[in-house]
């Protein structure tokens, strides 16, 4: 599930980022059937969200998952061959199916492990947004050499990928996960009502934001797209670091603090934005915003889910359709605030309603009478046994290898050190043969290359921002596993 959720949220979002400005440019698209086009595909994606939701709880998730995975690749298909707008709401309409029949199985098939694993909904926000930064460095990069219409064909293989990742995975022993014995969807909806209208609300805000963001750095600073993306892409990354570590917050201090934090962060992020002066600026700020995306939405995944009972599919269609109409409303909200009002007072509302969450969401959590702290699951200790010394064992053929043990720090930092110098290398031929992004950046040289030249031009600005984020987690990684081993050292001195 993990797996499949990082290859389809990537050209999701990256196809989302881009659509609108190839229907434009290459369609020959006015504004209303750009904003008709991808309105549709919300539309049908709210539609049949609650629909998804009921398949998910009495089907197998694996095999809706693949279906809606399939859909989307046919909707990124559809997009790179398409001649014509006709084809493109076509594709529209298939893409918002299967975005529907994927998210909703996902999220209620990893509800299934929330009893074991408290931070299972964290990890997969970090899959997502991991996708998404990955798909957003990649495609971006290679825009320029591929084209619009080769990025939706990568974007198709990408899709099909995830399909082929679940149908791959082993079945469940039952093929109807919670059966139709979970409660009606009029019941359900009215047990989740005042978490739904919260989430709503600040989903509202939180896509206004984006919004807000977007228009403000095309028509305010004048940015392209790559560079407009590259402001969004520090907390792109963040979003796909941060989830299991304030996951861990979540077990300390609670849900409901956690909630109340990650909102007001948001709001303080808004009401900033209003006086940010340069694009490095916005890019830091937009960090903060990040961060508060990665400690709010597992949570809200995890309530749902919990309060859902067997009806977890249905609760989480319902969820989802929330969210998504919020943030059709905050996109259109944004658009009449900046062209109607100014870009200070589109981010100073957007502040409020953020700030009134932090208000009714804990609120409506603490109504769906689910725990504040999410019980962890404690190990019986096994009995003792005596210890007899016996000769290591002939190797079986055909039995499962032991373990690996985890890499040391000093095993880590190797690694780190051999990619670095694998990438010099590299990087020091490109020098060479003039094709180095890296030295363009150095001596402010910009140029329009085309064919392979363009396509390796762009492999290796992806390939640097790929080792920055290896250097970025393997250092993190190394700090904490050092912690961890100081706190041992310090507890077994203790013991003695």
């Amino acid at each position: 599930m993990l797996w499949a959720a990082a290859l389809l949220n990537g050209p999701a979002e990256l196809v989302d980022f881009v659509l609108p400005l190839w229907a434009g440019a290459v369609l020959g698209a006015g504004p209303a059937a750009v904003g008709a086009l991808v309105a549709l595909e919300l539309a049908v994606s709210v539609l049949l969200r609650p629909a998804a939701g009921v398949l998910a709880d009495v089907r197998e998730r694996r095999t809706v998952a693949a279906a809606g995975a399939l859909l989307y690749a046919l909707s990124c298909a559809g997009y790179a061959l398409a001649p014509a707008l006709p084809v493109a709401f076509a594709a529209a309409v298939l893409g918002g199916a299967g975005g529907a029949l994927f998210w909703v199985p996902v999220r209620a098939a990893v509800a299934e492990r929330l009893d074991e694993d408290p931070g299972v909904y964290p990890r997969l926000v970090s899959w997502e947004e991991t996708g998404s930064w990955v798909a957003f460095v990649a495609g971006l990069s290679l825009l320029p050499a591929l084209g619009e219409r080769s990025l939706f064909a990568g974007c198709a293989v990408a899709c099909a990928a995830a399909a082929g990742v679940l149908l791959s995975a082993p079945r469940r022993t039952s093929s109807a996960p919670d059966q139709e014995r979970g409660p009606a969807a009029r019941s359900l909806l009215r047990r989740l009502r005042p978490v739904l209208l919260a989430v709503a609300a600040t989903a509202t805000a939180e896509a206004a934001v984006s919004v807000l963001l977007l228009l403000h750095l095309q028509r305010g600073f004048g940015l392209g797209i790559v560079e407009a993306a590259l402001v969004f892409l520090p907390g792109a990354v963040v979003m796909g670091a941060l989830p299991g570590p304030l996951g861990r917050l979540v077990l300390r201090h609670g849900r409901r603090r956690v909630l109340v934090g990650g909102s007001l962060a948001s709001a303080a992020f808004a009401a900033s934005l209003a006086v940010a002066p340069s694009p490095p600026v916005l890019a830091v700020l937009w960090v903060l915003s990040a961060a508060a995306y990665a400690a709010v939405v597992p949570v809200q995944q995890a309530v749902v889910a919990e309060a859902s009972g067997a009806g977890t599919g249905r609760g989480l269609g319902l969820y989802e359709a929330a969210v998504l109409l919020g943030g059709a409303v905050g996109a259109a909200a944004a658009g009449v605030l900046y062209q109607g009002a100014s870009w200070a007072v589109g981010c100073l509302v957007a502040a409020l309603v953020l700030t009134a969450g932090a208000v009714l969401v804990p609120r409506a959590v603490r109504a769906l009478g689910v725990a504040d702290r999410p019980a962890v699951p404690v190990p019986e200790p096994e009995p003792a046994r005596p210890v007899v010394a016996v000769p290591d064992p002939a190797p079986v053929p055909g039995a499962r290898a032991p373990v690996r043990p985890a890499k040391t720090p000093a095993q880590r930092l190797r690694e780190l050190a051999q990619h670095v110098a694998l990438v010099a290398v590299v990087q020091v031929v490109l020098v060479l043969v003039d094709l180095s992004w890296l030295a363009d950046r150095f001596t402010g040289q910009r140029r329009d290359l085309d064919g392979a030249a363009a396509l390796v031009h762009g492999a290796g600005r992806v390939w640097l921002v790929v080792l920055a984020v290896d250097v970025v987690w393997t250092l993190v990684t190394v700090v904490r596993a050092r912690g961890r081993d100081a706190a041992r050292s310090s507890g077994a001195r203790d013991v003695l």
